[in-house]
């Protein structure tokens, strides 16, 4: 390898290692002078014969100099003074020659060497980049903006440490703290009675989180169970509430820790479950079987710990049985910065895909697992409520995923932290709890059919394709007797609509008859009121029945039936029907009024029902009985409908949607509900707005106003808009990164709009579908977030490539900006171009049929869980399943150009100011003589001695391989690295030379570098510093490995001395432009799935950079030792000052 140690010019080779010589030998107090002489412009030849002269006369005091501290002098030889004159004079000779340069050129290059220089591209660049930046930022916190609907909750907590948990059943006892929830004034009673519940706070949560669920459980229970005996014999019973002390540790960075608390957690569970086998510590019914499984209930990160116990070797088989996960990002880690999360993460879905793809329910150790996943929509702008889908991992008949904003009652969406104290939700998950409690059953629930029936119950809209009708499952209860005038029948095909009930001042039916089954159209039955429907016994105003001719045979007792319903009076000419109630199939639907502005406020909801035509083959009519004796405001519409005039499936593309929008026309006479179907509106990265025409109700006051559901069958997220005129469209669908379902889908449904208007209106509305261009900018923010970890680092490796190359040709290592300048106009956007037909060719396969991938570079393409789904084919660059999305890569390249640039300023503001500082501390008093300042001048860089620096860094090393994680060593080499260009930018202005403008450029490129590294490592480093403040001082188990920061360290130190690195002009130049391009496409092809690549790619980049630095001497001890000391070689031309 042929190397020059020159910084400035390739004409300079051969002599710079004689100017270092005499710069360590002889220049005491000249140096300094000679340094300012060979950078300046145009200087007098008087005033280089007054230097030579000044030279000669100090050569008389450097050949017997005086001991100053940190310099030795080297030993005196027989030879030495004369040539150590000769190569002077060559020196100065030939520093003369650099001084003596057209001021053209020397202007020109002091231009370039400008660190703040600036070309217009690089500025309409970074204009652009922060321009698209700004539009993005705004539209997420302003456009497509979801309402806040949460009201607030109250509680009297009360907490019991179980202090005899202890390091008997724990090796976590010190770190972790198990305690027991109890509300004030209503069950203050520490001893176990009821079915254990164990809450699992999540990332930097608190055990108190589970006030609110705890508080609602105590209070229901007090107030409404306790009352029902026939609840109590079913085998209702209160909910014990344990809930767990992390100390708020942080699991989102760290898979150790995630590990450590599924641990914690299982033998946490079996102290539980002893609990109610000891008579002093429980108050249960001791005819009842002891409890062997407990009930999860986890938020955000906690979640993933719940599902992480039943992976544990210390997992108890059948001790958990029912999760229910709040905001938990199940789907992937919501950062990869740590590579034991990312780990940790397959490890866990793999096992849980794995278990499901089993054939025998034998073989399957989560077969009795129920798993609910709930959202809080867009409100979460902590983890994107994407990563909370089950849909890669459990069938449905098992668990799914739902949004808060589709859970009757609720309609609302929330945010990270609200979904656990939001009232009206933690109602719904309390009851749906205590529903699927059976303390007749050892595993104290239902079994597991049971619990998913109750779940879609009390979580889904009843609107899905899953929702299970109760009604062909029913037996008549009610025996309905008719005569002609106490009711009115309806002609087939009619519509019944009521603007009243008690009219007639006594109960009446209304009998709509069902269409015979076979009618060439498929059709289905809606009723919409403003009502409740009342179950059967129930006092109020309105009972729909569905019903069946029952001719009553002579001496046959109508006591059949718990319910006997007569409105013929004694009329012997009656009708008879036996009839089922459809109280128990109800749909709430959000009240749309003039008045009404949310779905989620405080109202009476609307009731709806709906069946398909299938499901009501054994009936002959549907009974709508108005029992109001006297006149009350209220309204039905009900009526049989052909899909086909209900049901609008559109062809529209995405293209057509963003060029000229969608426009439909309702006719008037249409049916009461219209659902469309979109199935281009699939992506959660694009927003839409919906307009719906006004439409005018004549004399007569209009029933309702239009109502509006938006909704996707995957997952379960439905949004209402009430009173609506205008809608922002936007969804959790088809997202970024997202593995694909667990069972192959042959096509995508897309977004359903269902409309619900007032059809005694008769006239037309218009509908107006268009894509919201702004609002969908927002929506990149929370899916690609961690982009700006990762895409900056290929610009940088991209520059720090260009100006590798320029200074092995040139021996100029231009500066940071001058180098993007470069970049900007060749390299950077043909990557960027070749990114994007990369991108398009993933997509492409993307959505071709899924078939087993083979395994690859860091499992790309790879499949562990053997199955015909390839769960990792979305891993790849911005995650994008879609073609149409090709543009995000330039766009969100030029957005991290513009990133980089401003943090490289910042950088360099950074630096200036601590040189100035530094300029400060370290300034030569003012009384001093010319002569005495030059000879007081501070060594800019002092070099320790050889063994010191060997014994320094061995000791880092040391602890980084038994105490302190490699991060926090990376974090003090960044903080060195500062410190050194601080040294090399004062250096380089008091010397004003080109080679040393060389040492501060290449040390502020490589901080840059390290700059843009940290965040991957500060994740980590803040879980280590955070179990230093709770006094857990067990090291980590991973993180501990020294060549994972050797070469930076390594790096680091040998920069401290001054030391430009060595220029290579032979091929092995190409290596440095292979590993830096190399780190480039990893940034851009794995920088957000495996970001923690980033640093190990980086680490050997730094490793043949210190190979370079090694290559100016013998590999040898006594090499090393002259490297470290930073004394003369052929490496650099920074001269140690005495």
């Amino acid at each position: 390898m042929r190397r020059r140690s020159s910084g400035s010019t390739a004409e300079d080779d051969e002599d710079d290692s004689d100017r270092c010589s005499v710069a360590g030998t002889l220049d005491t107090n000249g140096g300094e002078e000679q340094r300012r002489l060979s950078s300046d412009s145009g200087p007098s030849v008087a005033r280089i014969s007054s230097t030579l002269d000044r030279r000669k006369r100090d050569w008389a005091y450097a050949a017997v100099p005086a001991r100053q501290p940190g310099w030795n002098p080297p030993p005196p030889t027989a030879n030495g003074s004369l040539q150590r004159k000769q190569k002077a004079i060559i020196s100065l000779t030939q520093e003369s020659a650099i001084v003596e340069m057209p001021e053209s050129r020397t202007s020109r290059r002091s231009r370039i060497r400008s660190p703040w220089s600036c070309s217009l591209l690089t500025v309409v660049t970074t204009a652009l980049s922060f321009t698209f930046l700004l539009i993005i930022v705004h539209s997420f916190a302003t456009r497509q903006l979801d309402p806040k609907g949460c009201m607030m909750s109250m509680m009297r907590p009360a907490f019991a440490k179980f202090s005899d948990f202890d390091t008997e059943h724990t090796r976590f006892a010190s770190k972790y703290s198990l305690y027991l929830y109890r509300e004030g004034g209503i069950d203050e009673d520490t001893m176990v009675k009821g079915v254990p519940i164990l809450f699992i706070p999540g990332n930097a949560g608190s055990y108190k989180q589970v006030r609110p669920l705890a508080a609602e459980a105590a209070q229901y229970f007090h107030d409404t169970v306790q009352q029902d005996e026939k609840a109590l014999k079913a085998g209702t019973r209160s909910l014990d509430f344990f809930t767990v002390d992390f100390n708020e540790d942080i699991t989102a960075f760290h898979g150790q820790t995630l590990l450590d608390q599924a641990e914690y957690l299982n033998e946490a569970v079996a102290y539980i479950l002893s609990l109610y086998h000891d008579p002093r510590r429980s108050r249960r019914d001791p005819s009842l079987p002891d409890p062997s499984s407990v009930i999860l209930v986890g938020h955000s990160m906690g979640g993933i710990v719940a599902r992480t116990m039943l992976t544990m070797a210390n997992y108890q088989s059948n001790s958990i049985n029912t999760i229910i996960t709040m905001s938990a990002p199940h789907a992937r880690p919501p950062v990869s910065f740590d590579a034991d999360i990312v780990r940790t993460y397959k490890q866990i879905n793999d096992y849980w895909r794995q278990a499901y793809s089993q054939k025998w329910a034998n073989n399957n150790p989560l077969w009795h697992v129920t798993l609910i996943s709930i959202a809080g929509g867009g409100l979460d702008t902590v983890v994107p409520s994407d990563y909370a889908s089950l849909s890669s991992l459990v069938p449905d008949t098992h668990g799914f995923t739902v949004f808060t904003s589709s859970v009757p009652n609720v309609w609302t969406g929330m945010d990270h932290l609200s979904i656990l104290w939001c009232d009206q939700f933690r109602k719904v998950i309390i009851r749906s709890l205590i529903d699927v409690v059976d303390v007749h059953r050892s595993a104290q629930t239902k079994p597991r059919a049971e619990r998913m029936r109750i779940f879609k119950k009390w979580y889904l809209t009843g609107m899905e394709s899953v929702a299970e009708k109760t009604l062909p499952q029913k037996e008549p209860t009610t025996l309905l007797t008719l005569e002609d005038n106490s009711n009115s029948v309806v002609s087939q095909g009619g519509r019944l609509t009521l603007r009243g009930f008690g009219r007639s001042r006594k109960p009446k039916a209304h009998l709509i008859p069902v269409p015979p089954q076979g009618t060439p159209s498929s059709q289905k039955f809606t009723l919409l009121s403003d009502q409740k429907l009342d179950a059967a016994g129930d006092g109020g105003k309105l009972e729909v029945l569905f019903c069946s001719v029952f001719p009553l045979q002579v001496g046959q007792s109508a006591t059949l039936f718990s319910m006997n319903m007569d409105l013929s009076g004694d009329s012997s000419g009656s009708t008879r029907l036996a009839c089922k109630n459809a109280a128990s199939d109800n749909i709430n639907l959000p009240a749309s009024t003039r008045e009404s502005k949310y779905a989620f406020e405080q109202t009476q909801p609307f009731s709806y029902l709906q069946y398909d035509l299938e499901d009501l083959a054994e009936h002959q009519f549907v009974a709508v009985v108005d029992k109001a004796v006297e006149p009350t405001p209220g309204w039905v519409i009900a009526e049989f409908s052909d899909n086909s005039e209900s049901t609008i499936e559109t062809e529209v593309g995405l293209r057509r949607l963003l060029i000229s929008g969608m426009r439909l026309k309702l006719p008037a006479t249409r049916p009461m509900v219209t659902e469309v179907k979109i199935p281009a509106l699939h992506s959660s990265l694009l927003a839409y707005k919906l307009s719906v025409g006004k439409q005018a109700c004549g004399d007569e006051m209009e029933l309702f106003t239009p109502l509006l559901r938006q909704s996707i069958s995957e997952p379960y997220e439905s949004k209402y808009f009430v009173n609506v005129k205008e809608a922002n469209i936007n969804l959790h669908g088809i997202a970024p990164f997202m593995p694909p379902p667990l069972r192959a889908q042959s096509t995508t449904a897309g977004v359903s709009l269902q409309l619900w208007s007032d059809t005694t209106c008769a006239t037309s509305i218009d509908l107006s579908l268009k894509v919201d261009v702004l609002g969908s900018l927002g929506k990149l923010f929370m899916r690609y977030r961690t982009v700006f970890a990762a895409f900056p680092l290929l610009v940088v490796a991209l520059v720090l490539c260009k100006q590798f190359k320029v200074y092995d040709e040139t021996g100029v290592f231009m500066t940071f900006g001058e180098g993007m300048d470069l970049c900007l106009r060749s390299s950077l956007p043909l990557f960027l171009l070749a990114i994007s037909f990369f991108a398009l060719s993933l997509a492409r396969s993307s959505a071709s049929p899924s078939r087993q991938a083979p395994t690859g570079l860091f499992h790309w393409r790879g499949n562990a869980t053997e199955s015909a789904v390839d769960f990792t084919k979305n891993d790849l660059l911005l995650g994008s399943q879609d073609p149409f999305f090709w543009f995000l890569v330039p766009l969100l390249g030029l957005v991290s150009t513009g990133v980089c640039v401003i943090i490289n300023y910042a950088a360099l503001a950074l630096i200036h100011v601590m040189a100035a500082i530094y300029g400060l501390l370290t300034a030569r008093p003012a009384w001093l003589s010319n002569d005495d300042r030059r000879r007081n001048v501070p060594p800019a860089f002092t070099a320790s001695t050889p063994k010191r620096r060997i014994i320094t860094t061995s000791i880092l090393l040391f602890l980084v391989s038994t105490f302190i994680p490699y991060q926090f060593a990376y974090m003090v080499a960044c903080i060195v690295q500062i410190a050194t260009c601080t040294r090399a930018l004062r250096f380089a202005r008091e010397t004003r030379s080109g080679a040393h403008y060389n040492l501060y450029n290449y040390s502020h490129s490589i901080l840059v570098l390290m700059l843009w590294i940290l965040p991957i490592n500060i994740p980590v480093l803040v879980v280590w510093v955070h179990n230093l403040t709770v006094h857990w001082l067990t090291p980590f188990s991973s993180h501990h490995n020294v060549l994972s920061i050797m070469p930076f360290i390594l790096l680091v130190e040998t920069m401290t001395s001054g030391k430009m690195i060595p220029r290579v002009t032979t091929r092995l130049r190409y290596i440095t432009n292979i590993l830096l391009f190399f780190l480039a496409i990893c940034a851009a092809i794995y920088g957000v799935t495996y970001a923690y690549l980033l640093h190990y790619v980086a680490n050997l980049v730094a490793a043949w950079l210190v190979l370079v630095h090694f290559s100016t001497s013998e590999f040898s001890l006594s090499g090393l030792s002259q490297m470290l000391e930073g004394g003369e070689d052929g490496g650099g031309d920074i001269k140690k000052r005495p």
